[in-house]
């Protein structure tokens, strides 16, 4: 009997730190999330840090062009972002989600060690510009010392993207699903994940930019290395209190047995009788995803597919389970196929928050651009623009308590259902913002010309008579997009997904950022060829930025950003969430 209740106290298919069976009671819950809240305050410092300034860097001290540094700038946002995949692919199919964070973060360290020896030594940097009248062009960064800047920007992305991968879902499953209580913790852990990443980022972009343009950036890289050097001990301080799923093999292997167990099923093969229970959907998401629960009464301990029969959704992918297989390696259980069309379902809806990324994209290219042809005084004080993003976090950190504590339980009296706001209302409520942000974006930079033209400075180099607190609307709209659109897609992923993929489909919200800067470079090089023919001036070319039109491809922006919000909408009516889904006895 005391075996039986040990038992019973122990989470199914969840270990310690150190690989013992987790214990209710003792393991999971708020306690141990907020260690991974404190992590993520100190990794968001030392990856914004460097990557808000990097550009100025990678100019002034590498002596790329600005090109060339928007270029690898963008490269290795989007590189750091989409590896949060692998990440997340990690967490599921090989270790522990506490496992990868771990060596992802040592992994981190040590490439910032690298650009941090190589910004300390004159002699690892490219020769100095020379001066004068008749002087030749600045040597960028090339040979061995080229190789190195890389090597170090890489290991840091590939740390980077263990971390995107794993610390989100680590910190989501501390918390029970089959509860109310366990729910709505996890709802206020993804928005305090999003608080303290912008806390994060707040400092990164005031004091660590302040110390790397007055200072040197060996110190700036020095606070990186530091930062991410404590959240390891910070992390592991929570090691007692952590559960950790146990991996159950790659997801991948599942998606691509499924697909193929269905496209390959022989056609007026021997299908199984009706007689089953059958998994429906709902509109709203309560619940538990956990595929346990779909068993019919007095049916527990059975395996899910002899009691359940795959949904109607997608239900192409049903022959995968009806119909015999050619192959007994692609026999496939309704378990297995339901998780197959809930990532195929929730696709869609990824894809949809790429042109929102892009719209982010933008804060760290043509917006600081902006800003630093106006007048960026406060009094006695220049902010630098790589400082500029610190509206739309100061605004984050405001609005996430506020979301959270008032909004969101008003919002529960009012609608009568436990999340009171959908994940993907909220998701569409960020799309809205973004358009918005767009427009305004738009009318702020005539504007800014404007300004430009009536002083007769459109060719000059001097600050602006107009100050950049103009520029702050667009960063305010868009860091309030970035509040909803983030923790709701966060949040959306995994609790949709199914319990052996959470971890990379989690990573789907950093692929869509990084696929967003990506974005954002193709259509500046499409708008660009396709204004500039027949000899006319392309929108975003010419002796400054004043002389650009980038008013007309923030409303292109702005328009692109519309019809996407119109293709979200038609997916998230007809979408039906898993984890509200009800078992139906068929008759």
């Amino acid at each position: 009997m005391e075996d039986g209740a040990r038992e019973v106290e122990r989470w199914e298919g969840y270990v310690d730190w150190r690989s013992r069976p987790a214990v209710k009671g003792r393991h999971g819950g708020m306690v141990a999330a907020s260690f991974v809240l404190v992590a993520e305050v100190l990794e968001n410092l030392a990856f914004l840090a460097n990557a808000s300034n990097l550009v100025t860097y990678l100019m002034k001290s590498m002596h790329y062009s600005p090109a060339q540094s928007a270029t690898t700038v963008t490269n290795f946002m989007g590189t750091a972002f989409l590896l949060g995949l692998f990440g997340g692919f990690l967490s599921d199919a090989v270790c522990t989600t506490y496992a990868v964070y771990l060596i992802s973060a040592f992994v981190e360290f040590m490439g910032l060690v690298v650009l941090t020896i190589q910004a300390r030594s004159s002699s690892l940097m490219p020769p100095e510009c020379a001066k004068g009248a008749g002087a030749a062009a600045c040597e960028p960064v090339a040979g061995s010392k080229k190789a190195m800047l890389f090597v170090g920007l890489y290991l840091t992305a590939l740390g980077i993207g263990g971390i995107k991968g794993s610390l989100p879902p680590h910190g989501a499953e501390q918390f029970d699903e089959h509860t109310p209580r366990g729910r709505k913790g996890r709802s206020t852990f993804f928005n305090y994940y999003v608080f303290c990443l912008s806390c994060g980022a707040l400092i990164a972009v005031t004091f660590a930019v302040w110390v790397e343009d007055n200072k040197g950036w060996q110190w700036g890289f020095g606070i990186s290395t530091i930062a991410i050097l404590l959240s390891i001990p910070v992390f592991a301080a929570g090691s007692r209190f952590y559960r950790s799923k146990v991996p159950t093999g790659s997801p991948l292997v599942t998606i691509a047995k499924v697909l193929l167990a269905a496209a390959s099923a022989r056609r007026g093969g021997t299908q199984s009788a009706s007689h089953g229970a059958v998994i429906d959907r709902a509109p709203s998401p309560t619940g538990s995803t956990d595929m346990k629960e779909y068993c019919k009464p007095g049916g527990a301990g059975a395996a899910a597919d002899e009691v359940t029969e795959p949904s109607q959704e997608l239900s192409g992918l049903n022959r995968a389970v009806q119909c015999q297989p050619r192959h007994r390696a692609l026999a496939c259980t309704v378990q297995e196929v339901e998780d197959v069309k809930i990532v195929l379902m929730v696709l869609p809806i990824f894809l949809s928050t790429i042109m929102l990324n892009c719209c982010l994209a933008q804060l760290s290219t043509f917006s600081v651009e902006q800003a630093a042809t106006m007048n960026t005084h406060v009094g006695g004080l220049k902010v630098p623009p790589a400082s500029l993003p610190v509206f739309p976090v100061t605004f984050i950190i405001l609005l996430a308590p506020i979301y959270d504590h008032i909004i969101v339980p008003f919002a529960r009296r009012v609608t009568g259902t436990e999340m009171g706001i959908t994940h993907l209302q909220r998701i569409g409520t960020g799309l809205v913002l973004s358009i918005v942000a767009m427009a305004v974006a738009a009318v702020v930079e005539v504007k800014r010309k404007n300004a430009a033209a009536g002083a007769g400075m459109t060719d000059s180099a001097a600050p602006l008579p107009i100050t950049f607190f103009w520029i702050a609307f667009q960063y305010l709209f868009l860091g309030s997009a970035d509040l909803f659109t983030l923790a709701g897609l966060l949040e959306f992923f995994f609790s949709e997904a199914p319990p052996r993929m959470r971890s990379l489909a989690t990573s789907l919200s950093w692929a869509s950022l990084a696929l967003g800067y990506y974005l954002s470079s193709v259509l500046v090089t499409v708008v660009n060829g396709a204004t500039g023919r027949a000899g006319h001036r392309a929108w975003l070319e010419g002796a400054s930025l004043n002389h650009y039109h980038l008013e007309r491809f923030y409303w292109l922006m702005c328009v692109l950003s519309a019809l996407n919000y119109v293709f979200f909408l038609v997916l998230a009516i007809r979408y039906k969430y898993r984890n509200a889904g009800v078992i139906k006895g068929r008759e």
